[in-house]
């Protein structure tokens, strides 16, 4: 059989006739600019003989994309349209139920065009006929041009508050679905007013210069009650005997490290304990004070106790030393030590009614403050802005003030109407609770920096001496000389806290019972 050539075609002698190669981009740019419109023009045109051979540049390639025109699409399918008038709807409706279909003006229709495009006011409806009646016209303009707008547009643009009620829950459904749904408010947030765990912690001193309760990191409460330290792991609720320090001898301060395994222990005769908790095992006994140990702080492997001489005394755990620094500067018994939390600054406050600041280094006060006319026991850092500083003062001060260390400046002062027995802020917001003692007993929650009132807490018959916050920062633990510890749900849990919280306290369920 004999085989014949194929017949040459017009590109193959184009292409063998060109003394010259087409290069790759010329290439690219001959199909970009030839491409067919739609699948229709997929036969070449024929060539006239007479026509000179075209040049390798211009030469038609042929593709299988598709790039339909909508120059005559209907978008109003793609609308939705306005609540028909009532004759209207009940022609629909007739007309439905002749044909048997469910009728397109349905109320979970009008919720479901309200809930993604809005409500139907006059200008959107006015705007969505001018639309349809545009891109239904013989003369409509191409998709993307301002006569029609987008084709994914479907209408006027969405109002703002429709986006935040669909995809960030927030209280406007009521706005949407007038009846449908209730609006909660924009109101404070709710805290319990009563607590949901109460011990009963027999032999809690009324003293107002002491600190006998603290909270681990490990979620393990501290409790000095007479010459004993007591243990309550808040996952469990087992209660531990730590130590008894005999009948000569009373526990006037804890302070759990922040690390939460090692805790000291300030005693009536100066001495300053150190404990390792997991073990129930004393480490170190340190005797340097010449009175009672009322404050205690730690800073890493830093130990300050402040006492009734006077004093403020550093204790580094790993020397052998007894201390290695001795601060002075109060003229009368040191009861409120805070380290900040970047552990660059030291705040302590006296029964002397001052406030000293101290750095890492000083052995004299860098900051003095005398504003308070009060003992101030009440002192703490906020972990929300460097250098704040909050103090409190005593039954005759009543007073609250915010402090900036970094510009020595006094920001504000707030009276609280009764004696300031304790501060701390929440970690997870811009709060902070303060405790009070005479004449009202209360506790209250404060949103800082405007101190407005989030909640009065009440239910302590004696002065709140003492208060602890959770390692999550919700959950804060109260106690007072009516001899019962009081834990509260006050704070919100941080955004980026997962499942497995340290935290096991913050049930509702009330519970009672012994920590000793």
């Amino acid at each position: 059989m004999d085989h014949h050539p194929p017949p040459a075609s017009p590109v193959g002698n184009s292409a063998a006739a060109s003394s010259k190669p087409p290069s790759p981009a010329s290439t690219l740019s001959s199909r970009l600019a030839s491409a067919p419109s739609s699948r229709h023009s997929a036969t070449p045109p024929r060539q006239s003989p007479s026509a000179s051979a075209p040049s390798p540049f211009s030469r038609t390639v042929y593709s299988d994309r598709f790039i339909p025109s909508r120059a005559g699409s209907n978008l109003a399918l793609f609308d939705l349209a306005p609540s028909p008038s009532p004759d209207a709807a009940a022609a629909a409706s007739g007309t439905a139920a002749s044909s048997g279909s469910a009728p397109a003006t349905s109320p979970y229709c009008a919720l479901l065009r309200a809930a993604l495009f809005g409500p139907d006011t006059p200008d959107r409806l006015a705007s969505s006929a001018t639309a349809c009646s545009s891109s239904s016209s013989p003369g409509a303009s191409p998709v993307g041009t301002p006569a029609t707008g987008n084709i994914f547009r479907f209408k006027a643009e969405v109002p703002r508050k429709a986006k935040r009620a669909l995809f960030s829950g927030e209280d406007e459904g009521d706005a949407l679905f007038p009846g449908v749904f209730s609006t909660r408010g924009a109101g404070p947030r709710k805290i319990a007013r009563s607590p949901y765990k109460v011990l009963d912690a027999p032999a809690l001193q009324d003293d107002f210069y002491l600190n006998l309760v603290d909270w681990s990191s490990h979620n393990v409460l501290a409790v000095g009650l007479g010459n004993c330290v007591y243990l309550w792991n808040a996952c469990s609720s087992k209660v531990t005997k730590l130590c008894d320090l005999g009948v000569d001898d009373n526990v006037c301060s804890v302070g759990w490290a922040q690390r939460g395994t090692h805790l000291a222990v300030g005693t009536n005769q100066g001495k300053v304990q150190i404990w390792d908790a997991a073990r129930c095992k004393r480490i170190r006994t340190m005797e340097s004070h010449r009175a009672r140990v009322g404050a205690l702080a730690w800073s890493s492997s830093l130990l300050s106790s402040g006492s009734r001489d006077k004093s403020i005394l550093h204790h580094d755990i790993r020397a052998q030393d007894d201390y290695v620094s001795k601060l002075t500067g109060h003229k009368s018994e040191v009861c409120g030590l805070k380290w900040s939390y970047d552990n660059r600054q030291l705040a302590s406050g006296g029964n002397d009614n001052r406030l000293f600041v101290w750095n890492s280094h000083s052995v004299q006060p860098v900051l003095k403050y005398n504003e308070h006319t009060a003992a101030v026991k009440a002192i703490a850092w906020s972990p929300h802005l460097h250098g704040l500083l909050a103090s409190g003062g005593g039954t005759a001060d009543r007073c609250i003030r915010f402090w900036n260390t970094t510009t020595n400046t006094h920001l504000s002062c707030m009276d609280t109407g009764s004696q300031v027995c304790n501060l701390v802020w929440s970690k997870n917001v811009n709060e902070l609770v303060s405790t009070h003692g005479y004449s009202q007993n209360q506790i209250i929650v404060w949103r800082y920096p405007t101190m407005s009132k989030l909640a009065t807490l009440t239910g302590h018959t004696y002065r709140v001496l003492y208060l602890a916050i959770s390692p999550d920062g919700q959950t804060i633990v109260t106690g007072a000389g009516d001899e019962t510890l009081r834990f509260w749900n006050v704070f919100p849990s941080p955004k980026s806290q997962s499942s497995d919280s340290l935290s096991c306290v913050g049930g509702t369920s009330f519970v009672r019972s012994y920590i000793r």
